[in-house]
């Protein structure tokens, strides 16, 4: 053998080809998020964001490997701003109340904290040698909120909540992704309300679901 037989031997060795590779990702997103559903006069004001993280584990479902299931688990943590007052009487009955506009008051938002399941339909062109591809995921979304806070604040007092018994902890949200490479937009929305059996102290329920808009960033 001759040595360049030698070395485009050895060069045909060093590619390996995984056929049975699989898209397991981590992911980071950050979003806009939208309350929608809300009762009347509720508006939202400021900034209302949310920080995503996971991993989600791939299962490919054909040969070809660019359909797949993908099953993960993460954490969020959001914030709203916005002007409905959540508190609660001396006799411990929580009180729903639009902020008159004449309320004079610094911070009225609520935060929650989840951890989530996402489990996804997933379509892309990547193949075994390609890292650089289109992909569309959508799915389900479950979460579970082990911690949230109601605060507001205005000169000389602030009213903190923490335990809302109209309030679900369980989430069910559908999602949806798509772009090229690390960079996708990303949608959710979140399909139970916040809030059951809960009114105003003007008698309009008070539900709210919430819809998320941002970037989500797939890590290999």
């Amino acid at each position: 053998m001759t040595a360049q037989e030698t070395q485009e031997a050895a060069a045909s060795d060093s590619v390996v080809v995984d056929s049975k590779y699989r898209e397991d990702q981590f992911y980071l997103g950050v979003t806009f998020n939208l309350l929608t559903n809300k009762p009347a006069n509720m508006q939202q004001n400021g900034f209302s964001g949310g920080l995503h993280f996971g991993f989600i584990r791939d299962m490919p479902l054909n040969a070809q490997r660019n359909w797949a299931l993908g099953l993960g688990a993460g954490l969020s943590m959001n914030t709203y701003n916005q002007n409905l007052f959540v508190g609660e009487t001396e006799s411990e009955e929580t009180i729903f109340r639009i902020i008159d506009s004449q309320v004079n008051y610094d911070k009225n938002w609520f935060s929650t904290y989840l951890v989530e399941v996402p489990l996804q339909l997933r379509w892309r062109t990547s193949t075994a040698s390609t890292f650089k591809f289109w992909r569309v995921y959508t799915g389900l979304q479950l979460g579970y909120v082990y911690a949230y806070k109601f605060n507001f604040e205005q000169p000389g007092n602030q009213v903190v909540q923490t335990d809302v018994p109209e309030f679900d902890r369980y989430r069910l949200g559908l999602t949806f992704s798509f772009g090229y490479d690390t960079f996708n937009f990303f949608f959710y929305y979140n399909i139970n309300p916040f809030f059951s059996d809960a009114v105003t102290n003007e008698g309009n329920p008070v539900e709210l679901n919430s819809l998320k808009l941002g970037l989500m960033f797939y890590i290999l």
